[in-house]
Order: C-alpha cells, then structure tokens, then sequence
C-alpha cells in the first residue's frame, strides 16, 4: 500500500503513559493509517526519524491566544515548542461572545483592545477562525467575566436574577454552537463579586450541556482552601467536571502549602472529575493587581499604558525613581502588566508532578515583554523537568501534554499516537531540545524541536513556520463526564468531536 507520508524509526512516546517504542508511522490525508514495522510499504514522502522521538502534538489546556489566532495565525510562539492546539478562553475572559465599544475591562485587556472584540455569537468567532485559517486547531470556552461585561452596568456587585439568566442563556448557545465550556476569573476584581449563586447557574448550564468547568480559583494566596473547596462544590453542583487553573500557593506566607492543596485535589477527585493545569516555572504574570503588590517578592512590570517609558523594570525601582511608595507607584503605572515572582520551586515541582495535573503555558502574546512561559513552558518540562531532574518521567510528562488534556477537553482522535487518530504530531531531537525563553530575554524559540505536523501537513520545519496552516476549530459535540477523576493513564474517555 501507498501512503502519503512514512515516519521510519522514530521512538514514540504515543500520549497513554506507556513506555517509548521504536516504530514506522504511516500518514494519509489527515489521520494516522499504520503504526509498526513498515519497512515493506512505499509513500509519497519518506522521513527519516532514527535517533528522534515521535510524540502527539502538545495540547496547550491554558492560553490566551483567544485573538491572537485570528490576527497572528501562524502561531509561532506556540508551533515552535511542538504545540498543535490551544484551548482560548481560561480565567474568565474569551473573545466572545462579547461585543465592546469603550474602555476594555481588566482582565479582558490582555487580550487585546476593543477593536478585538467583534465576535457577539460564539458561531461568529468560529467563522473568524475559520476565515483565518490559524497553523494550529483552537478549542474555545466562555469567559464569565466576558459574559458579565456584556450584561452588566458595572462589576463590584453580584449579578441579578435577571442578568444571570441573560448570561446563562448566552452561554447555553455558545456551548450548543461548540465552545467546549465555561471559565471563571474570580480573583479579578471584575468577577470577585459574582456570589455562589451566580456561578452556580452558570455551571450548571454547563453540565446540562456536557462541558467543562476551569477556574481562576478566588484566592490563591492564604484563602486557596477555602477557594478550592468554593471550585469543588460549584462543580459538583452543576455536574460538570472541574479543571483548577494554575493550581499554585501564591505568596510568601503560603510557600510549603503544595502538599495539602493536593490532597484536598485527591480527595475531591474521590467523587467528582477533577484536575488542575500548571506551568512549570515560579513567577506568573497577569494585569498589575493592587492585591499583589508587595515587597515581599519582586514584581516586573512589562508594559504601562500610562508610562510606556518606565516599563521593563522592577516595580520597586519605577518606586525609587519616583520617590513613590510601592503601592502609589502601581497605582500611577495603571493599567499595566506585571511578573509576579511569588511561587515556590518545590510548590511547583509537586504540583507538575501530579498524577492529575496538565501542562498549560498560560502565556500572554500581547504582552510585549512576555513571561518566558509563552515561548518555552512544554520544551521546559521535558528538557529541564523529566530528562534532566527526572522529576517525572519522559512518558508521563507527555501524557501530561497530550493524552490527559485531549480526555479532559472532549477532543475525540487528539492527543494520542494510534491508528485512526489525526495527525498532530511532534518529532524532536531528546538530547538537543532546551527552552531557551528567559525572563530578560522572553523571545526565544525552543531548539531540538525538528518538526511539527498538524491534521497531516507540516506545520513547522527546521525552526520555519509552514506557509500552509491546517488548523481548525475544535467543537465539542457530546458530553464530557463529571464521574470521579482517576490518576491512572486514562482518566476520562474522550467523547466529543472535531469539524472543520
């Protein structure tokens, strides 16, 4: 038999968890037709993959690309560190179905300007990403706080009965149009006021729906067990399985507290779908919040509307120059986006290692001095993370990229290396591969990754983008579980759908 493409001899790591093996893999059109010893077979196009690993393509469960992959399609921050969908619409904010005319509100700013929101229907925005034919596939929720900037007078207050159900209603139609599910933001302070009721509603037009949940927990400082436990029973409520965004112990004070917040992430996965998404780095970056500013941790700030010439420095040294206190000076260089170095190493390390956590990068590609997770979060936690400090290993790690995210997102044919699956796939070079972002130098492409294919066609080559993007929308179609969570290699069959 002919076939369209040959991978020989790559070592696969195929998303379940499993041991690597060496193998051909066969390609036709978009999805993958053989896997094993195909030496005897012809194709159009041979590539030789000895001394590579073959790998699903990343899924990355935590961005903000909810724009980008309209105005910047080919996606290189993302393609270039193996990355072939991302998941938009995470803390609260998405890009629909949301009209703006005004002053963008915070959160919502980060991912672009008013002007960038023009999708008023779900269906809009899905036609937007099919016009722009983005490298990669998108998979989209709904921001809460995106859906109260549409309803709403103002933010510090609960929603109303009957605004709850303008929100729920537009909700309804987006997750009946293919938004996989609902974010929340709620330590933004433009959702902080939505009371248990609010959400409770909310989610529970997601679960009716079959979709799923993430959530930027109230509080992830002193308060994330309070906040965890708010997450667990909202979920369970509304029947829908339950992502935590981020899962971290943020602040000074809360350094050390990573083993009891997963235990309470245990005991919830007891009863209920649960999961988490982290990043593999200890400093995160967001707008500049009041709430976080202090002096014991550094903040950066990366840009400034007001005061476009002092960005790129230290909170603290914008201070001195000012002859400002720390606070007074956050307070002039508003709205503005900020680094916040106020994580633990060994937090993180069990938080990554964690049977039910996922990668997420959570990058910003509008920031124009970006935390170095937008460029290199999934090379990092292969090369830094399993193969050198074999913190995880190599297989797992992938899982964790891969397999377990495509479960837990309803993405059906995704996320795995098998027969019958679409061809999203990495080859990367195990021993050369490196994230080479840094905080002072955040615009750097991963070395190592040799080529990225996305639904059959390369999408990435040799540290060039491909002119030819095949990425599409992701849909979900049928309902996702929200029985209890398993730490096995299979938490949750996939049971949603793609189209084009």
């Amino acid at each position: 038999m002919a076939y369209a493409r040959l991978i020989r001899g790559a070592r696969i790591l195929d998303g379940t968890g499993r041991d690597a093996f060496v193998a051909d893999v066969a390609i036709d059109g978009e999805r993958i037709a053989a896997i094993g010893d195909l030496q005897g077979e012809i194709a159009d196009e041979i590539i030789e993959a000895a001394g590579l690993t073959l790998t699903p393509g990343f899924i990355d469960v935590h961005t903000h690309d909810d724009t980008n992959v309209i105005r910047t399609p080919q996606m290189l921050p993302k393609l270039s560190q193996g990355v072939t969908t991302v998941i938009v619409g995470n803390c609260g904010i998405s890009a629909s179905p949301v009209t703006l005319s005004g002053e963008v509100p915070d959160p919502m700013n980060l991912l672009g300007r008013a002007e960038d929101f023009r999708y008023p229907t779900f269906s809009a925005y899905a036609e937007a990403i099919e016009q722009a034919r983005p490298s990669l596939n998108v998979a989209a929720l709904i921001g809460h706080t995106s859906l109260r900037s549409q309803v709403m007078d103002r933010f510090d207050r609960p929603a109303s009965d009957t605004e709850i159900a303008a929100m729920g209603e537009a909700l309804t139609t987006a997750l009946a149009e293919g938004a996989v599910g609902l974010s929340s933001g709620l330590a933004y302070r433009n959702a902080f006021h939505a009371p248990t009721a609010e959400m409770n509603a909310l989610v529970a037009a997601v679960g009716r729906a079959g979709g799923v949940y993430t959530t930027h927990l109230r509080d992830e400082f002193a308060g994330l067990p309070a906040a965890m436990d708010e997450a667990f029973a909202t979920a369970t409520h509304g029947r829908a399985p339950l992502v935590i965004s981020h899962l971290k112990c943020a602040g000074a004070g809360n350094w050390g507290n990573a083993p009891g917040a997963l235990a309470k992430l245990d005991a919830a996965a007891l009863t209920h779908g649960v999961h988490c998404d982290c990043y593999p780095y200890t400093a995160g970056s967001s707008t500049l919040d009041l709430g976080q500013v202090t002096d014991e941790i550094d903040i950066f700030i990366t840009w400034s509307d007001p005061h476009p010439e002092v960005a790129r420095q230290p909170l603290a040294a914008i201070a001195d120059q000012w002859n400002l206190s720390l606070m007074d000076a956050a307070r002039r260089l508003q709205p503005a986006g900020a680094v916040y170095h106020n994580m633990s190493e060994a937090d993180m390390r069990q938080v990554l290692a964690h049977p039910l956590s996922m990668v997420g990068s959570d990058g910003l590609p509008n920031d124009p001095h970006p935390h170095p997770r937008l460029w290199g979060a999934f090379p990092r936690v292969l090369a830094h993370y399993s193969r050198d400090l074999k913190l995880l290993s190599l297989a797992d790690a992938v899982r964790k990229m891969t397999g377990l995210s495509a479960a837990n997102f309803g993405l059906v044919d995704r996320g795995y290396v098998r027969v019958g699956a679409y061809a999203d796939l990495v080859l990367f070079d195990l021993d050369r591969l490196e994230d080479t972002a840094t905080y002072s130098d955040p615009i750097s492409a991963a070395s190592g990754i040799e080529r990225v294919i996305v639904n059959g066609a390369d999408a990435y080559l040799h540290g060039q983008a491909s002119e030819a993007r095949r990425g599409r929308l992701l849909r979900r179609q049928s309902p996702l579980s929200a029985a209890p969570s398993s730490p096995s290699l299979h938490s949750r069959s996939t049971t949603a759908g793609d189209t084009a």
